[in-house]
């Protein structure tokens, strides 16, 4: 009869998310995610099968809880163009404020994995439909207000606000400041 586990698999992830977020998929080792876990590796394969099963685990978990807050965001109350000026806005302040300056784990899991890691890509590319449908949804009530042209393209509108939330995260990883990703937002909400 095998031993119990002697960890929390839910609290695993969640540390291994933070693992990968600060360093990447291929810049993480195995030993890494043993140190930051507290398991011994026969554990972590145990549980997790790989260090891969383990990032799509970790993967999902951003997923549930970053964009379903960035979603929830969108969905509030109130004008929608101070909602997207306040959203985009928050994102950057977070970026900033993270001393590491990861970004957005998807956006870098996107940059160093879409093409070589079928899994990965894919659950980046749902993370972000989700996040562009959420937009989507946001410009149609925009239009239905009266504060957006009705004429305008509303899936093509969610996507250029998908773009301009991916280059805010990547640009907020090497921003000196704000400035520039400021005038970003405010040129994004302005061709709305």
């Amino acid at each position: 009869m095998g031993r119990p586990k002697q960890f929390d698999p839910d609290a695993a992830v969640e540390q291994a998310m933070q693992v990968f977020w600060r360093k990447g998929y291929a810049a993480t080792t195995p030993q890494d995610l043993v140190d930051a876990l507290g398991i011994g590796k026969g554990s972590l394969y145990n549980t997790f099968g790989s260090k891969h099963g383990l990032f799509e685990r970790a993967l999902v978990r951003y997923r549930d809880s970053q964009a379903q807050a960035l979603v929830e965001m969108v969905e509030g109350t109130g004008p929608v163009k101070d909602r997207l000026r306040d959203v985009l806005r928050l994102l950057v302040e977070m970026d900033l404020a993270d001393p590491d300056r990861r970004g957005c784990l998807a956006v870098n899991a996107a940059a160093e994995l879409a093409g070589a890691d079928e899994t990965a890509t894919e659950l980046v590319r749902r993370m972000f439909d989700r996040t562009e449908q959420a937009f989507r949804a946001l410009i149609e009530e925009g239009q239905r207000a009266g504060e957006i042209a009705p004429g305008r393209d509303a899936r093509a509108m969610g996507s250029m606000l998908l773009s301009t939330v991916v280059g805010l995260r990547l640009l907020a990883r090497v921003a000196e400041g704000p400035e520039r990703l400021s005038m970003v937002i405010d040129a994004t909400i302005d061709s709305l």
